[in-house]
């Protein structure tokens, strides 16, 4: 298989479509033809797409132009998807165009023969995501097979076949989820065309070599981070008290554990409004673990206080294989099953770690470098959750001896209820009142060209969605007077006043400090065993107002034929995402439904992955999250182990 975009979903379709069948995924660019063409004689067929890209442009396309002119005695039957459909249209005489109005995350009725590839396929509904059409000519080699018919663009080719050869392709995306079943048949129709051809023509493919194992990737993948297992390796135990407090706010803990002291680090994973449940406050020590690391550098940064540091070579290791070595070196039992989190790593990873992932240069200037790295991190091990659902307060340590601590914390969060039988009132200072605020905006004529570039992009076949984002700068000033009156705690607390959302975050890891308040979790992971892992993807958004209902707010967004394009490819991305690491566990338990926040109302998407062929695999969520970066929305506010 040559393939791009989407093409672990794509390899999840194959193999439901054809049981026991062997997946092998390999790059347009990763052989020359020559050395392709010694491989193919293994294979039973090919599967091309889906891009994005243009079938003229050789970066995008690779290899994949030649396949279709391949010498006759070394053909293999292929199919096409989207940007393989184009290709083959090309090579074979066909003129490659623009559409009027692009078509990405569009969903469309397809009209066709009921022949070859559509035989007993019934109605097709499928998701189209391109920019280019082919329109064959009476001269060339090319029959269609299927329509789709656009208000804005007229009639569109959307499947073809060569006349003599054993090539089939589609435009639009068999693997998305918003394709029905036809998807799969068609899938089925296409092996079957494939075996009768290699019947007819006496092609059987060789008997696989194990030595070509290093072919491509076999999917499902394997694992990209690897965790060391040791028997002997100490496990450290939870120790959990448990306290009923419902008025109890994370506020009031940041507060009593002195969150004032600016210069001190701190961390809170704040679940400030619905639907938010667990908000996780890090009880630090003086000598509590930072662990920091920048792209381009082979080392990590481990500092204990404010003068213990000492670096560690990653040698042939990356960053994420590190991570997962102390974590699983730094691994707890024991803790109550309810909480979410027992204790770990708390921090903030950079956009630009997962976009060199893609191999593309990170550019930035060395103040920038120097002043905030890309991984930031701490070491919890004393740690207060609150759960908003049912009132309770776990006090957690996974220090020995540290039953002092753990008694004390709780008599401070008993105490009022206990002896007045009032609700809690650990004094709270207020947020501090801004002043007038000084606002950079982006530069207006930048900003607009990268407008028109984005449009070219898309227009162009070179991708599906882009979200274009500038930075504004604002410097508020307080109102108010004292050492506090600026504080970055304060901030976040009017922030938190005035947008109260349930994946709220104060991260205060010097150099850097985040306040955020989304309303959105991107990933989330359980423990192992049978780890699954969820991603939530938001897009689609409608402000609360009065006067606007939820029948509104539906109305205004799974009505909209944009907002749900939007979220159905970052929901096609995140299954791709899954299915390259899960295999074919990966199910979309819903799909651009409204929920209702505290301030907005959301459109949201829920897709859930788990590896049931390595129930014990500590690091899945680790390399779902590697694999997942840079996410397809920006909109992604907090990233959780349970």
């Amino acid at each position: 298989m040559l393939l791009e975009s989407y093409s672990y979903s794509l390899a999840a379709l194959c193999r439901k479509s054809i049981p026991g069948c062997i997946v092998h995924v390999i790059k347009n660019d990763e052989y020359t033809l020559d050395e392709l063409e010694a491989y193919l004689t293994y294979f039973s067929a090919v599967v091309v797409g889906p891009g994005p890209g243009s079938p003229t442009v050789d970066k995008d396309i690779g290899i994949v132009k030649h396949l279709w002119s391949i010498a006759q005695a070394k053909t293999i039957p292929i199919f096409g998807v989207c940007l393989g459909l184009q290709s083959l249209g090309t090579v074979y005489g066909a003129k490659l165009s623009r559409l009027h109005t692009v078509k990405h995350g569009q969903v469309s009725v397809i009209r066709h023969t009921g022949q070859d590839i559509f035989r007993v396929v019934g109605t097709i509904q499928a998701v189209r995501y391109h920019s280019l059409y082919i329109e064959p000519t009476s001269s060339d080699e090319i029959e269609e097979l299927a329509w789709a018919d656009d208000d804005e663009n007229g009639q569109v080719l959307m499947a073809c076949k060569h006349k003599s050869r054993p090539f089939w392709a589609v435009q639009y995306h068999p693997e998305s989820v918003l394709t029905n079943n036809a998807g799969a048949q068609v899938m089925q129709n296409f092996w079957k065309l494939s075996q009768r051809w290699s019947t007819i023509h006496a092609r059987r493919p060789r008997p696989w070599d194990a030595r070509l194992r290093r072919l491509g990737d076999v999917w499902p993948l394997s694992p990209q981070i690897r965790t060391q297992r040791s028997i002997s390796q100490p496990k450290r135990r939870v120790r959990t008290l448990t306290v009923s407090a419902p008025h109890l706010t994370p506020i009031s803990i940041c507060e009593l554990l002195g969150v004032n002291e600016e210069n001190e680090p701190f961390v809170l994973l704040d679940s400030a409004a619905s639907p938010g449940r667990f908000s996780i406050v890090a009880a630090l020590l003086p000598t509590s673990l930072q662990i920091t690391y920048s792209l381009n550098e082979n080392r990590v940064t481990l500092q204990e206080g404010q003068s213990k540091v000492k670096t560690e070579a990653l040698g042939m290791h990356d960053i994420w294989s590190w991570l997962a070595k102390f974590m699983h070196a730094h691994k707890a039992l024991g803790g109550d099953p309810a909480v979410p989190f027992w204790g770990g790593l708390i921090g903030y990873l950079t956009y630009e770690l997962g976009v060199s992932s893609l191999r593309i240069p990170v550019h930035r200037n060395m103040e920038a470098k120097q002043r905030h790295p890309d991984v930031n991190l701490v070491f919890v091990e004393r740690s207060i959750v609150l759960d908003s659902c049912n009132g309770l307060v776990y006090v957690q340590s996974l220090l020995e001896n540290d039953d002092t601590w753990l008694s004390e914390m709780v008599d401070k969060i008993e105490h009022d209820a206990l002896d007045r039988n009032t609700p809690l009132t650990i004094p709270t200072s207020q947020p501090a009142n801004c002043g007038p605020a000084t606002i950079k905006l982006p530069d207006r004529e930048r900003y607009i060209s990268h407008i028109y570039r984005a449009k070219e992009w898309l227009y162009s076949g070179d991708s599906y969605e882009l979200c274009l984002t500038a930075p504004t700068h604002v410097n508020a000033t307080s109102l108010a007077t004292g050492p506090r009156s600026s504080s970055s705690w304060e901030r976040y607390k009017l922030l938190r006043k005035l947008n109260p959302a349930p994946h709220s975050a104060y991260l205060r890891l010097h150099p850097s400090t985040l306040i955020s308040s989304s309303p959105e979790r991107f990933l989330s992971f359980t423990r192992a065993p049978n780890t699954v892992c969820q991603l939530r993807p938001i897009k689609g958004t409608v402000k609360k107002a009065p006067g606007i209902t939820r029948a509104d707010a539906e109305q205004a967004l799974v009505g909209s034929e944009k907002e749900v394009a939007e979220n159905l490819m970052i929901v096609d991305l995140i299954r791709h995402d899954l299915h390259s690491v899960v295999g074919d566990q990966v199910q979309v338990k819903q799909f651009c439904c409204v929920e209702e926040y505290e301030t907005v109302w959301q459109l949201v998407s829920v897709i859930e992955g788990k590896d049931s062929s390595s129930p014990e695999y500590e690091g899945l969520g680790l390399d779902v999250l590697r694999r997942s970066l840079p996410p397809g929305t920006l909109e992604a506010g907090s990233t959780h182990q349970h």
